[in-house]
């Protein structure tokens, strides 16, 4: 069984659910029907541009093209995540980017060579969709944690510089924020584990039931998805607030963040 082809015109109509959206958007005045429409266009160029750059990497498959693209993934996951945290400090990116780098990469080709044992190592096919998958599912994780982090610490500012000046060292004072700010990036994944196969049947899994796979061949897959991208929201999210608390505190202690605002 093959997968059935959505040809253009299928494919615009779905659109219309878009013009749907963006008409209850008008008629209740949220003011959301240009960001609709940009991220519509957004999403056909880009998943497009993707499909067509893919076609050509899966043809080549050479290990320095399949890693300089994933490469590419790893830096633009770091931005795109940042743009979604508000209260940040300065010179932060370098920090995320590499809390990314390591959950991505490690647990990437944790699963392609000791769990799928792909070969060769490098092949795009599952290095590309899966690292894409463990990068985009733990940036929203690790976008959260940061949140919530540098709002809470907004927030706390002036309790954070009593408890510095009273002797506390810039991690105990932050560590509540903290352990708030890493429950807040797991939950939506805690949760997604708890209603898989309840209340959904996740894109990994319903691509393969798509393209006719054996419904247990593909569960087994979904169940391997689930746990890489738990295991990378947390690793990546404890490395990004262990590195980013420290940049929001100065040389002499006193919290950037709170004096910013």
């Amino acid at each position: 069984m093959n997968a059935i082809d959505i040809g253009w015109a299928q494919l615009f109509l779905a659109t219309l659910f878009i013009f749907a959206a963006g008409g209850l958007s008008i008629a209740l005045s949220l003011g959301l029907m240009k960001p609709l429409l940009i991220a519509t266009v957004r999403t056909y160029l880009q998943l497009i541009a993707m499909g067509l750059v893919l076609v050509w990497v899966f043809k080549i498959n050479e290990a320095w093209l399949v890693l300089a693209l994933f490469t590419f993934m790893l830096v633009m996951t770091a931005r795109v995540l940042l743009q979604r945290v508000t209260h940040k400090p300065p010179r932060i990116f370098f920090s995320t980017l590499s809390a990314v780098v390591l959950s991505g990469i490690f647990v990437t080709f944790s699963v392609t060579t000791l769990v799928i044992q792909v070969d060769p190592w490098y092949d795009a096919r599952y290095i590309l969709t899966i690292g894409g998958m463990v990068l985009g599912n733990s940036m929203n994780g690790i976008a959260l944690s940061l949140e919530r982090l540098f709002d809470d610490l907004h927030k706390r500012g002036e309790e954070v510089q009593q408890l510095v000046a009273l002797g506390a060292t810039p991690w105990e004072a932050t560590f509540p924020s903290l352990r708030t700010a890493l429950s807040a990036g797991l939950m939506p994944t805690i949760n997604s584990m708890s209603a898989v196969g309840l209340v959904f049947i996740p894109g990994m899994m319903t691509g393969q039931l798509v393209a006719g796979a054996d419904p247990i061949h593909a569960a087994k897959y979904q169940i391997v998805i689930m746990l890489m991208i738990s295991a990378a929201t947390a690793i990546g999210a404890i490395l990004s607030l262990y590195w980013a608390y420290q940049k929001a505190f100065d040389e002499e202690g006193c919290l950037i963040s709170s004096q910013a605002h």
